[in-house]
């Protein structure tokens, strides 16, 4: 009889053995991926003075293609797609920073002329890239050897031509089109967001502000439209000294 009991003990003990082993393997395959990031809002272009002033609490080379993130750590891959011109730059973090959290991310101004940026509207897309990924040289960058690659492929030089003709044209279609607006807050009830428009209004001086009927029991709060983010900066660093942070920024056409 006890060695019955023995018997059924080592079974029952073997079981759970292969059971977590077995649960333990599955765990390790099933790990989730790392979930790479991805943004897309305004660049600063780094200037000296950014410093100085304590915007910014570190400084990058401006002949270099650097550039400051606040989350991504040094030296991770990322690509900044510029949507206007399609022109994209393939680069490292050169450092973490703290910054306006109206910017996106950092940039030098050897980037930015790169990027061929527009300095009233620095709308940039961020992208982390996998470490194993290889590079594929592209004729729309501009980097001295993909334009070696690019002599080389006069077809593809004709057809890029005509792609950044069409770029320019619908550039210049969108160009009077575009503009901005800071989404401030939504709210259930109207009389909630009028209360925060005229204290906005009257308190704290910010201008522009409306308030629009999204749906049923939805108002939503905001400021603008701006022209091009230049005239938007101040309203939207004024916003977060009241405490509105991570503000939400539309692009408006």
């Amino acid at each position: 009889m006890k060695f019955r009991y023995i018997k059924i003990f080592s079974i029952f003990f073997i079981f759970i053995l292969i059971y977590s082993c077995a649960d333990y393997n599955n765990r390790s395959v099933n790990k989730p991926e790392k979930v790479y990031h991805t943004s897309s809002g305004f660049a600063l272009i780094f200037e000296e003075d950014l410093y100085i002033q304590k915007i910014v609490n570190s400084k990058i080379k401006n002949d270099d293609i650097s550039v400051m993130h606040s989350q991504l750590k040094k030296n991770t891959l990322i690509s900044i797609t510029n949507p206007e011109t399609s022109i994209t730059i393939e680069t490292r973090v050169t450092k973490r920073a703290q910054y306006p959290s109206i910017y996106n991310v950092i940039i030098s101004k050897k980037a930015a002329e790169i990027l061929k940026l527009n300095t009233n509207n620095p709308f940039v897309e961020l992208r982390e890239i996998k470490k194993n990924k290889t590079f594929i040289a592209k004729e729309g960058n501009t980097f001295e050897e993909e334009k070696k690659v690019a002599e080389k492929a006069p077809v593809e030089s004709i057809e890029m031509n005509d792609l950044t003709t069409n770029l320019e044209q619908k550039k210049l279609k969108s160009k009077n089109e575009l503009s901005f607006t800071v989404i401030i807050s939504d709210f259930y009830y109207l009389e909630s967001a009028n209360k925060l428009k005229d204290k906005l209004s009257n308190e704290a001086n910010i201008s522009g502000l409306a308030v629009k009927k999204i749906k049923d029991n939805k108002y939503r709060l905001s400021a603008g439209p701006f022209k091009n983010f230049n005239a938007l900066k101040s309203t939207y660093i004024s916003l977060n000294k009241l405490g509105f942070e991570n503000l939400n920024i539309n692009k408006n056409k």
